[in-house]
């Protein structure tokens, strides 16, 4: 009996530790892109460049994905998040030249921070196991995914906002899966749970900052 209570308290101590590097990473990955931003904005960098380095992060994904159990790893992925904040600068730019451009950009990072810490939050507390949202978030993804490329060709602006709207609720979905992962032990390694919270922030901020465009452009 006591080696069972010794292995749970084991296993919670690991928990914490890989919830605690998690947030300490995630942290310093946001607040590094948010420079990699601001220098690609004073650089005035153009949209095919944001488009270069979009395509070279996720490459680097995939080296993050396996450099993720060695020490090289955190490299990785701050090349990965640096090279995807710095992406961001021409869309940034693109907004900041609106008559209220600044205010919606501040609206998008409020917004962004207020649903992933309600959600990470409701996930730390409840601790209810979020698991069974994989497979519709999955079948969402895809869905989304194929709507976003036919929309390449249609170009149809209610399809767009309907796709940036989508997103944003897969996102979210994803915090509370993720999050649920790493309280349950589905995720022990912080990296792979850094970039993957990481990216479901990314994805919520860009595509909040798209609807408000939209909605609010024209104040």
């Amino acid at each position: 009996m006591q080696s069972i209570n010794t292995a749970s308290q084991s296993s919670s101590i690991e928990i914490n530790k890989v919830l605690k590097n998690t947030y300490m990473l995630l942290g310093m990955t946001l607040a590094w892109s948010a420079v990699c931003a601001g220098i690609s904005m004073a650089m005035n960098l153009p949209h095919m460049a944001a488009l270069v380095m979009t395509i070279v992060a996720f490459v680097l994904l995939f080296v993050v994905n396996k450099q993720a159990d060695k020490a090289s790893g955190i490299f990785w992925i701050f090349a990965f998040t640096g090279l995807l904040g710095a992406s961001l600068g021409p869309i940034l730019n693109v907004y900041a030249g609106l008559p209220n451009g600044g205010s919606l950009i501040m609206q998008a990072l409020g917004g962004t921070a207020l649903i992933f810490f309600s959600l990470s939050a409701y996930a730390l507390t409840s601790k209810k196991d979020f698991s069974f949202m994989g497979g519709f978030l999955m079948v969402g993804l895809i869905v989304v995914l194929v709507a976003s490329i036919a929309n390449i060709f249609f170009q149809v602006p209610a399809i767009s906002l309907a796709t940036s709207a989508a997103i944003i609720m897969i996102m979210s979905g994803l915090i509370l899966f993720d999050t649920s992962r790493i309280i349950h032990g589905g995720e022990t390694n912080y990296i792979r749970a850094t970039v993957s919270l990481y990216l479901n922030i990314y994805n919520i901020f860009v595509n909040l900052l798209q609807l408000l465009g939209v909605f609010g452009g024209d104040d």
